[in-house]
């Protein structure tokens, strides 16, 4: 035990000594804090505040996510074209800052809807930029390349974190302050970000701009000949597949708990507060593992547990069964939100702001698809049913990424599989 701990005081002061991540991890706490306040009530603040219908707040989501992909997208490969990272950052953080802030103010459905698709679109990037310039400090810095997966789970369970106390602190700022100060303290988020990076990152800006950047013909490669590359875009459909499914378990659970288990609202709660505790583990566990199993095996292993889970759910005929799934749930996110982030970055090495976006936007496209999804298949299927559809589709995805074993992996960091 003496050693565990031994273990794990050396490895935090290996994160703390690489120059520029301690920042890194900082402004990804900030920025699951703010996601952490917003998203939880979205729901709650188009329906019940704002007074939109189901069908009406299905279409502001849908459109809102179509815009978020397509500004993040733009984004990501400009960042990886521009010397200076921190400056796109810091507009996307910007941006997020006066969405939430018009959010605060405005109660009308068109003023909202263009908010959120144009300001919130483009601050979806911010995430994707933080591991992004993440990816580039450990590159830099004297990390070996095995370990590179650690640390960014590392980093991915600093944003988890602020997800085990944001929901609960959001909670009791709306109680007290209602829709406008829950919002504003999102908004304050994105501006510590802002303040963070111009004030902390600024001496390293110059080592930045020194960095060795991806070739003329790296950088100007047609998005859609990264994105067709076969093995990318399997991934791409796979992930797509296992976010669909996520989002549509977490609709249906509080249906399914109280509607077909006759389960009551606290155990609604309990069961949502399980996996958070369990990712965190997890995801440093999976990401010392990731230091000797290839990443590729691992991201398999992840489909095979979402597969399990959502199994196992649909087989529940208790309350308390749900409880003990719930851990299968913190693994397989602890995977596919974990160590994917460097999966999907070692597609692309020298394009880390495009491999981030492609991943994130993965998850956009399953969360609309998703959205669109649950009401039909509850309606006709029935809400324990919801879990057998989210097992197919977790299963396709787990089919997809077990045939890629012999699949050729393209890298486009060599001239070679630019001409593939």
């Amino acid at each position: 035990m003496n050693n565990f701990f031994v273990a794990v005081r050396n490895r935090a002061q290996s994160v703390m000594a690489i120059d520029g991540f301690p920042i890194i991890l900082l402004l990804n706490v900030f920025l699951g804090i703010a996601n952490s306040f917003v998203l939880p009530f979205s729901s709650i603040f188009g329906i019940d505040e704002v007074g939109m219908t189901n069908m009406e707040f299905g279409i502001f989501m849908m459109i809102s996510t179509l815009c978020g992909v397509g500004f993040s997208t733009y984004i990501g490969k400009l960042s990886d074209r521009v010397s200076d990272r921190k400056l796109i950052l810091i507009l996307c953080a910007i941006a997020g800052a006066i969405g939430y802030i018009g959010y605060a103010y405005s109660r009308n459905y068109y003023v909202l809807l263009a908010i959120s698709s144009i300001f919130l679109g483009i601050s979806t990037s911010t995430f994707s930029q933080i591991f992004a310039y993440g990816r580039e400090v450990l590159v830099k810095s004297k990390v070996p390349a095995k370990e590179i997966p650690l640390y960014m789970n590392i980093l991915r369970v600093l944003f988890a974190l602020s997800w085990t106390v944001g929901p609960a602190i959001a909670a009791y700022v709306l109680l007290y302050f209602g829709f406008k100060g829950m919002f504003l303290v999102a908004a304050s988020c994105y501006i510590i970000v802002v303040g963070i990076t111009l004030l902390s990152l600024k001496k390293a800006s110059k080592k930045e701009m020194a960095k060795p950047k991806p070739k003329p013909t790296e950088a100007t490669i047609p998005l859609r000949q990264v994105i067709f590359q076969p093995f990318i875009f399997v991934n791409l459909i796979a992930f797509t597949l296992i976010s669909t499914a996520t989002t549509i378990s977490s609709l249906n659970m509080a249906q399914f708990v109280t509607k077909v288990l006759n389960g009551e609202e606290k155990h609604v709660g309990i069961i949502f507060s399980i996996p958070p505790v369990f990712e965190v583990p997890f995801m440093l566990g999976f990401g010392i593992l990731a230091m000797r199993v290839k990443s590729d095996n691992l991201i398999r292993l992840g489909s095979l547990l979402a597969f399990a889970y959502f199994t196992a759910t649909f087989f529940a005929t208790d309350i308390w069964h749900i409880f003990p799934i719930q851990i299968l749930s913190a693994a397989y996110i602890a995977i596919t939100s974990g160590i994917a982030i460097t999966y999907f970055q070692d597609f692309i090495p020298n394009m880390p702001g495009t491999a981030m976006t492609l991943y994130s936007n993965t998850g956009k496209i399953g969360s609309m698809l998703g959205f669109l999804l649950f009401g039909v298949l509850s309606d006709t299927f029935g809400y324990r049913n919801v879990y057998l559809w989210c097992a197919i589709f977790a299963f396709l995805a787990m089919i997809l990424l077990f045939a890629l074993v012999r699949a050729k992996r393209v890298q486009f960091g060599s001239s070679s599989s630019i001409n593939a």
